[in-house]
């Protein structure tokens, strides 16, 4: 956990059971600081342990590169920055350089808080399509064929889920510190065993 969110826990404990207390009283107060203890037991049973991201062997001995495009890969700028992360040799029709290796870009769905607080989550998949129609053809522009998968929001869950059938030798994550790429940039690197590269845009 991120030390700041640590005072947003204490004060989502605190604020409602005194509020309890100081508007219904001590029977109102104890009734509402069981609904939150018993809510904060929930969520740690369900809270899984940072346990290690290791993609399932490959099918064969090339490269499988997993490029997770957070931002928009569209500039040619950009294009380069994340192909040589990953050690794509650009301009060659498979991929990654060489005989057998395999490219696959991942976009979150980042859901916003407006289609979050309606359960629209149709509007986030469109637009995360979009991105990664886009990202696919600057991609495909520099000579690079790829896969394309939409994944979860959160996105080291996003890498997660992928990892369970892709066998990724490589994982380029390009983000940028206002969507977390920073943060899920950490959580990779301490969790993947993979070759891990991190491109920040913006």
């Amino acid at each position: 956990m991120t030390p700041w969110k640590l005072p947003f826990i204490v004060a989502g404990v605190v604020v409602p059971v005194a509020a309890a207390f100081m508007l219904g009283g001590p029977g109102v107060g104890v009734a509402v600081g069981a609904l939150v203890m018993v809510a904060l037991v929930a969520v740690a049973v369900r809270e899984r342990p940072a346990e290690p991201i290791a993609p399932p062997r490959g099918r064969n001995g090339g490269r499988h590169v997993l490029i997770v495009a957070a931002e928009d890969v569209e500039d040619p700028a950009d294009v380069e920055l994340v192909t040589r992360a990953a050690g794509i040799a650009l301009g060659r029709g498979e991929g990654a350089g060489g005989e057998g290796d395999e490219v696959r870009v991942l976009v979150p769905a980042r859901i916003g808080f407006l289609d979050r607080w309606a359960s629209d989550v149709e509007g986030a998949r469109h637009r995360a399509q979009q991105r990664l129609v886009v990202t696919v053809a600057a991609l495909a522009k520099a000579g690079v064929a790829a896969e394309a998968r939409v994944g979860d929001e959160d996105i080291v869950q996003a890498v997660e889920d992928q990892l369970q059938s892709y066998p990724a030798t490589e994982v380029v994550l390009v983000g940028a510190d206002e969507d977390g790429g920073d943060e899920a940039a950490e959580q990779l690197r301490d969790r993947l065993r993979a070759g891990f590269h991190y491109v920040r845009l913006g």
